[in-house]
């Protein structure tokens, strides 16, 4: 029991309830977010002693038993005597120190032995009462134990310490300095706990193992000291300073009641004004602890949203691969301060390296590259050097890693992700100003890096699509030259073709228009012979006078005539190929039926003109004229046995400016299957002998380069309907 006079300080308990709080919460989330990784289960186990430890210094002081208060004590130490071998192995594991089996093995033996000492007077034999409160009194042994914890303690700041100042990476300095200043000087502390317990009457210091505690906190949540991936989470944070501010409130509230609240009529008022206070503070309080957490750990991801913003904008509208490689690097350069920034891209099966110095084909690390895509590709988040040298891989693949960390000079890589894994990655020196790198500087990077990716990809199909436009430009040129060609080979075979067959059906209408021109000439010829005889002989007679007169006038009308089938002629054969000389087209079709004349005077054909007053077309006479031929000579064809009739109209539509020629006739017809390749070159429904198939082709091409139209409508048995249009002026059809 409590000896009479002393009474148990609640202000002790504070203290080592913060460090309770502290180093259990940090162990938790090594347990639960570290895995089974070696570095966290000891770790854990470190911070879990230190909680206990804390947890029996606030327990024997509140505790009213005694001897509840000593059984709790050395319960709590027959674990603690377990933080030699354990600190030992951490420190060991965390350094990668090898050969030293033997000092770890020799701290379990030495823990193992004082399990037995623990419940003994010879460890723990009571207790003193001091001002401040009760604390455990140390038997003989002891000492021993703390002497073994002191050289526990040395030996291991010993080994961060060198190990600190060794290392040139400011990672691994940063990791061993939170380790070194937080777990080194909270066991320090705990050891000078040994004062009070071996009756000097001071505060034991290890109460204050919270303050190198809150350090190891900030250092392990906002640089991810152990891998253990809880990095900046605010309810992880937000859980400390809760438990901080509970522990102070209740700090208040006991020296609230112990200074001012007395038996007596005022206890209720100042209740009431315990609490109005405690209101009215938590709020205000509980803002600004939020306030000070996001400067601490969240100030750099406010920060960096503007940033973001701006390099997304840019990384959306450049297409450019070297403008996105230099934009990246410098960005990221200037937004961390690192040192470097390396860009590694695969390009056409092939690692480039770019960076602000220098850039050109990695050759001389092909192996370690695609060893760095393969793990990224497996573990799908960044991979610091220091992650790199604590990797549970074979020996080779870990030197190879920090083989490619040590020449590329970089400390941490980001992977640029694609559908297929890591299409390259971002590697990053160290940062100028030494610090590590924290949660926001990687949320940043990864998601630049998502962008860049994508940037990336965009820019490369861009340039691929640019390549292939280019190929297919010049593809599409060659082949546009070779068309024209063909076209060019296309227009003179058909003006060839029309100029053949324009003089082919010339040639047969000479032929058929001979006699025609004989009949008349030999008429005149003899009448003019007589009529010179009679002259000659000065013997006519007056009454012969008006004869001589008659035949001389039959004679001239005859040779006039003679005279116009020959004009029609030599303009039908005219070999032009203007498209500009103004077009009687009423005139046109009269020369073509007097060229036809011949063919048509024996048959019993009934010809129908219709004509109306027409403006000129623009356009080729002879070209025309035989288009006109070849209606009329198909209309004459068509009709049986040569009987029938032929009527042909000449119309002008003023509204569309176009004159148009209307062949109809009471021939056969043309079938309804052929009528859609009438137009075809070499198609025809006449007997062999009778026809090439080429009239018609030539007749649309002829009316096409005079850019107008020709149409066939026709009903077999009924006859055929030919029409023609033509513009006045000249339209490319």
């Amino acid at each position: 029991m409590v000896p009479n006079g002393l009474h148990t300080s609640w202000g002790y308990v504070i203290p080592p309830l913060l460090g309770f709080i502290v180093l259990l919460g940090l162990a938790l989330i090594s347990l639960v977010q570290g895995g089974r990784k070696r570095t966290n289960i000891l770790f854990a186990g470190i911070c879990l002693l230190g909680a206990l430890l804390n947890a029996e210094m606030a327990l024997v002081s509140i505790l009213p038993d005694e001897r509840l208060a000593l059984r709790v004590d050395r319960i709590v130490h027959f674990f603690f005597v377990f933080s030699v071998p354990v600190y030992i192995r951490f420190v060991h594991v965390f350094l990668g120190v090898r050969g030293r089996r033997w000092l770890e093995i020799t701290a379990w033996l030495f823990s193992i032995a004082f399990l037995t000492i623990v419940p003994t007077d010879l460890y723990i034999s009571g207790f003193h009462y001091y001002s401040f409160g009760r604390i455990a009194r140390s038997g003989v042994l002891f000492h021993f134990f703390s002497a073994t914890v002191a050289f526990t303690v040395l030996y291991c700041l010993a080994l961060l310490f060198g190990a600190m100042r060794r290392t040139a990476d400011n990672h691994t300095r940063n990791r061993i300095k939170y380790i070194f200043g937080g777990l080194g000087f909270s066991a320090l502390l705990f050891a000078f706990s040994i004062l009070p317990v071996s009756g000097v009457p001071v505060y034991p210091l290890g109460n204050f193992s919270f303050i190198p505690a809150v350090f190891l906190a900030f250092g392990l949540l906002k640089y991810d000291l152990l891998d253990i991936g809880a990095l900046i989470r605010r309810g992880t944070v937000y859980f400390f300073m809760t438990g901080i501010l509970t522990a102070l409130y209740i700090l208040v509230i006991f020296l609230f009641h112990t200074f001012f609240l007395t038996t007596g009529s005022d206890s209720f008022v100042l209740s009431l004004v315990l609490a109005l206070i405690i209101v009215l503070l938590f709020n205000p309080l509980r803002e600004r602890v939020q306030r000070l957490i996001d400067r601490l750990f969240f100030r750099g991801r406010y920060d960096y949203r503007e940033l973001l913003r701006e390099i997304s904008g840019r990384l959306a509208s450049l297409l450019s691969l070297p403008q996105i490689r230099e934009m990246l690097i410098r960005a990221i350069a200037e937004a961390l301060q690192v040192e470097r920034v390396i860009l590694i891209i695969s390009e056409e099966g092939n690692y480039r390296i770019y960076s602000g110095e220098t850039e050109g084909a990695v050759e001389a690390l092909p192996q370690e590259i695609a060893l760095l895509i393969r793990v990224l590709n497996t573990e799908k988040r960044p991979l610091s050097r220091a992650a790199a040298e604590r990797r549970r891989a074979n020996d080779e693949d870990r030197k190879g890693l920090i083989r490619l960390f040590n020449d590329l000079g970089a400390v941490l890589v980001i992977p640029l992700p694609a559908r297929e894994g890591p299409a390259g990655l971002i590697a990053l020196g160290q940062k100028r100003s030494g610090e590590l790198f924290v949660e926001e500087d990687l949320e940043l990077l990864t998601t630049i890096a998502n962008q860049a990716a994508t940037a990336i990809e965009n820019a490369q199909s861009y340039e691929a699509l640019v390549a292939l436009n280019r190929d297919l430009e010049q593809k599409v040129a060659g082949r546009t030259a070779a068309l024209r060609e063909a076209l060019a080979e296309k227009e003179r075979t058909q003006d060839q073709l029309i100029r053949s067959e324009s003089l082919a059906a010339i040639g047969q209408l000479v032929a058929g228009t001979a006699h025609e021109l004989n009949n008349p000439i030999a008429g005149a010829m003899s009448l003019v012979e007589s009529s010179v005889e009679t002259i000659e002989g000065w013997m006519t007679q007056a009454e012969n006078h008006e004869e001589i007169l008659d035949d001389l006038r039959f004679s001239l009308g005859e040779l006039r005539r003679a005279g116009a089938i020959i004009r029609s002629l030599l303009d039908l054969s005219r070999q032009t190929q203007t498209y500009v000389e103004p077009v009687d087209m009423n005139r046109a079709v009269d020369d073509a039926l007097l060229v036809l004349y011949n063919q048509y005077k024996d048959l019993d054909v009934e010809i129908n003109r219709d004509y109306e007053g027409l403006p000129p077309v623009k356009g080729n006479y002879a070209n025309l004229g035989q288009v006109l031929i070849n209606i009329i000579r198909n209309a004459l064809q068509a009709l049986p046995e040569g009987k029938g009739g032929i009527f042909l109209t000449t119309r002008y539509q003023a509204a569309a400016d176009t004159v148009v020629i209307v062949c109809r006739d009471t021939g056969r017809g043309i079938p309804a299957a052929s009528l859609k390749d009438i137009f075809k070159p070499f198609f025809t429904t006449k007997v062999v002998g009778r026809g090439t198939g080429l009239g018609l082709y030539i007749s649309h091409e002829i009316i096409r380069r005079h850019g107008g139209q020709i149409h066939v409508e026709s009903e077999e048995g009924r006859g055929t309907v030919v029409t023609v249009e033509l513009p006045c002026k000249r339209r490319e059809g």
